[in-house]
């Protein structure tokens, strides 16, 4: 899979646990400043934390280490057993959906705004106010209010409600909020948590109107009333947008004491766990191929040529044209000749062979671990029994022979 949809799906993974700790612990209080703050601020978190690893990944290994890019043989003019592409099919249907979204957001922007450049603009109380002859459901964008003319004359609540909508700039939380649905638009928890996040909104409104001297109950019985309306624009914040009771419920509710807050310190070793159980360390993780690759200390001290230290233990790996085991992957595909015979058969596979690079730089005791072919496995040995001298391993400032394990990939267009 992809880096990209790896990270994407750690990073949704923690977004997931995050939203479900809010919808559990933090929507039941009354801290709707901090909790918008929190929210927001979380969600963005999580998109750094797959970068953070609270323990090393390290890889132990009796044997040499596995080189990271395998050497491919390729010949054109046999047909081969292509794999199905479902990683290419799996980012395409992501990057479809993220679209998909984007263009069904760009498509209620575009009617927000054709429905303000046809009202009547007027400035009241430092915003923008658009004034429509129809009855429409109010709503907030930036510092521009939308309203119906009957609304604006027998309910002023209504304009005070949107008008700390601009006061609180809750506009600008859905802009913050809108890269993470983009990017997280297949997570369900994420559209649920953008719901609670309006609802917020609209806690906050209501208790600044409540807050301006307007009748608590009268306000009630006005979002009543204005229950049943049009559907909303799904930018915007509006007086009737969020669910009735709920908001209704909130008004009634006693402000939460000061020290639920810190029962919000309790995400923290959550995502900690979280964290540590993503980036467990791979000890003992064996290489794909068996290998009998021994240390074996001579009395002397010294080790014995025909085994090696092991490649991912020496302390100065060996070089190859003054690089690494990349360099030689790139003079073995220089090398490699596809056996015709093997081409004619449509045989193809991977030999995984095992050498040592000796003090003197010299390749030897090449071996084929496990082998795919006769054929394939003759051409692979003999290439590597081929290669030129290497710049030894270094093992405390002395030379000593290296013991490596080499992946070759034979694979027919």
């Amino acid at each position: 899979m992809s880096p990209f949809l790896i990270y994407i799906a750690r990073a949704g993974l923690y977004l997931s646990l995050f939203y479900a700790f809010y919808l559990m612990v933090m929507r039941r209080t009354t801290f709707f400043r901090l909790n918008r703050t929190l929210l927001l601020s979380g969600s963005y978190l999580c998109l750094l934390l797959p970068f953070i690893r609270l323990r090393s990944v390290r890889v132990a290994s009796t044997a040499a280490e596995l080189t990271m890019v395998a050497v491919s043989a390729e010949s054109e003019g046999v047909a081969a057993p292509v794999a199905f592409p479902w990683h290419e099919i799996l980012l395409g249907v992501y990057i479809t959906g993220a679209l998909v979204t984007l263009t069904l957001y760009g498509i209620s922007a575009w009617k927000m705004g054709r429905l303000i450049r046809k009202g009547e603009k007027t400035n009241c109380e430092g915003c923008r106010l658009i004034i429509l002859e129809e009855d429409i459901s109010s709503f907030s964008w930036g510092q521009t209010i939308v309203m119906g003319r009957k609304d604006l004359l027998e309910n002023p609540a209504i304009f005070t409600h949107e008008w700390m909508h601009v006061q609180c700039r809750h506009s600008l939380d859905l802009l913050f909020l809108l890269p993470i649905q983009l990017l997280f638009w297949w997570n369900p928890l994420v559209w649920i948590t953008r719901e609670e996040l309006r609802l917020l909104h609209e806690y906050e409104a209501d208790e600044g109107v409540i807050q301006k001297g307007i009748d608590a109950k009268s306000y009630q019985l006005l979002l009543v009333r204005k229950a049943v309306g049009d559907e909303r624009f799904s930018m915007a914040s509006g007086f009737q947008h969020a669910k009735l009771s709920s908001r209704i419920t909130m008004m009634l509710k006693p402000s939460s004491s000061a020290w639920k807050s810190w029962s919000y310190l309790a995400l923290i070793p959550v995502l900690a766990v979280l964290m540590y159980a993503c980036n467990a360390p791979k000890e003992n993780l064996e290489p794909d191929e068996p290998s009998a690759t021994v240390i074996t200390i001579k009395k002397s001290g010294g080790i014995t040529e025909q085994e090696g230290v092991p490649y991912s233990l020496i302390e100065c790996a060996p070089k190859f044209n003054g690089g690494d085991t990349q360099e030689f992957s790139k003079w073995v595909n220089s090398q490699l000749k596809y056996p015709e015979q093997a081409k004619q058969n449509g045989i193809q596979g991977r030999v995984t062979l095992q050498f040592t690079v000796g003090v003197d730089g010299m390749v030897r005791n090449v071996s084929v671990l496990r082998g795919a072919h006769e054929l394939l496995d003759t051409e692979a040995f003999r290439v590597i029994s081929s290669s030129p001298r290497w710049e030894p391993g270094k093992q405390q400032g002395e030379a000593v022979p290296v013991t490596i394990i080499f992946p070759v990939i034979f694979k027919l267009r």
